[in-house]
């Protein structure tokens, strides 16, 4: 019997992963007894920032390469999420409650999987175990961690807020991808630069939420609030989520700064402000954001939030399979080691229970090599890293080429390519 402990991306994955491969899982979270403070679903897989899991393509976006190499190796995530997509452009993003959904019902059907629901508080010894429990492991088991592995590095996570459709005042709102790409997926909020600068002001000056202990942890960049963003310039904001390059309304204007918003459900009736994860109270966000004319009225249906994200020093206590050096039996995945992102947890889900029906098997290792993003991703959760951070998917992680391609696009072209030949002969390789 494998116990995976967690019931999120990665441990979903984990566990979906083995049951497959004919191993008898037990899966332990605790859903839906207790929650913890950022979730709220009683179903697994939730997702608690964005909706979007990011680029799609492969040959543009190296999370959409990761995700391509998911698919390949039979991804309940990717599955789930091509299953529930909601239109966004270049980008999967997802019905988050009909992914938890898709997702929950693959788990608690499967004949080889038991649910049990029950906190786990200290590490298993001596047992074939995943520990995916997340940025927010229940007190009990964090300290245990801590205290084994030195798990005392932390960042604190920010999610953005969601806006009812109805609320958008579309006469000062447009339609449109950028670039004119991916038909009418997002909705664009215009400023001028009176506007944008009154906008940027407000923000700034505008109160935050006490964080207490949370003030002493680092904010990874992907996920830097905004108000933190726009302290660093005034046209902070303009090179990143109010990047007006490549937006037009109707009539072919351009204009200073645009906010795009994504849909949140298939229905298209919530509208997730994109690249807005704050920290602000939940008057001072109603504030700020309403000066944005377009959501001069906006109802807001779920605040920006911060919450804990907790991981382990893995160079010193993780191979590159996700094994613990002291105990090859216990394996470790999802961000608490050091990965970042829904796709890149659920990566390492999928690497942890390949490599552990591999060794169950009495087969010899196969960790992927960095020229996939799977490789890297490994790569960097094991190789010598005095400044150790959480890392995402990204093409410059990837082995570099035997020539050097100066044109970004035929550069990302040819990793992608390579990388995904790879894949095709390692899924051969993973199947001896």
């Amino acid at each position: 019997m494998i116990k995976v402990i967690g019931a999120g991306l990665a441990g979903c994955e984990a566990a979906y992963f083995l049951a497959e491969a004919g191993h008898e899982v037990q899966l332990y979270d605790i859903k839906p007894s207790r929650f913890t403070p950022a979730h709220s679903d009683k179903n697994f897989g939730e997702l608690v920032c964005s909706n979007s899991l990011k680029g799609n393509d492969p040959y543009a976006n190296a999370c959409g390469l990761l995700k391509q190499e998911m698919r390949e190796l039979g991804s309940l995530i990717i599955e789930a999420a091509d299953a529930t997509r909601v239109p966004a452009g270049g980008a999967l993003a997802v019905d988050r409650t009909l992914f938890a959904q898709y997702i929950t019902h693959k788990i608690r059907s499967h004949g080889n999987i038991k649910v049990v629901c029950e906190e786990i508080k200290a590490l298993p010894s001596g047992e074939w175990c995943i520990v995916a429990t997340g940025p927010l492991t229940c007190d009990a088991l964090a300290c245990d961690i801590k205290a084994k592995l030195g798990g005392d590095l932390h960042f604190y996570d920010a999610s953005a807020p969601i806006v009812s459709r109805d609320s958008i005042d579309m006469s000062l709102a447009f339609f449109g991808d950028r670039y004119g790409r991916g038909g009418d997926d997002y909705i664009n909020c215009p400023m001028t630069k009176e506007e944008y600068e009154l906008f940027v002001r407000e923000l700034t000056g505008a109160e935050r939420a006490v964080l207490h202990d949370f003030e002493r942890g680092e904010i990874f960049e992907g996920c830097m609030p905004l108000e933190v963003m726009a302290a660093r310039g005034e046209q902070t904001l303009r090179f990143g989520p109010f990047k007006p390059v490549g937006l037009r309304d109707s009539q072919g204007n351009k204009y200073y700064a645009v906010l795009q918003l994504r849909k949140e459900n298939a229905e298209g009736q919530a509208y997730n402000l994109v690249g807005c994860q704050t920290n602000l109270k939940f008057p001072e966000q109603k504030r700020v954001f309403s000066l944005i004319p377009a959501l001069r009225n906006a109802q807001f249906l779920r605040y920006g939030v911060m919450h804990r994200n907790t991981y382990i020093n893995s160079p010193d206590h993780l191979n590159a399979d996700f094994s613990y050096k002291a105990d090859p039996k216990l394996f470790f995945a999802g961000q608490m080691t050091g990965v970042e992102g829904y796709v890149e947890s659920a990566a390492s889900g999928l690497l942890c229970a390949l490599h552990m029906h591999r060794k169950l098997c009495g087969k010899a290792p196969a960790i992927p090599a960095n020229v996939c993003v799977l490789g890297a991703l490994s790569a960097h959760i094991s190789g010598a890293n005095q400044n150790f951070t959480p890392m995402n998917a990204n093409f410059g992680i990837l082995k570099a080429g035997d020539r050097r391609i100066r044109d970004k696009k035929a550069r990302y072209t040819y990793l992608a390519t390579r990388s995904l030949g790879y894949i095709a002969g390692y899924k051969l390789l993973i199947k001896d």
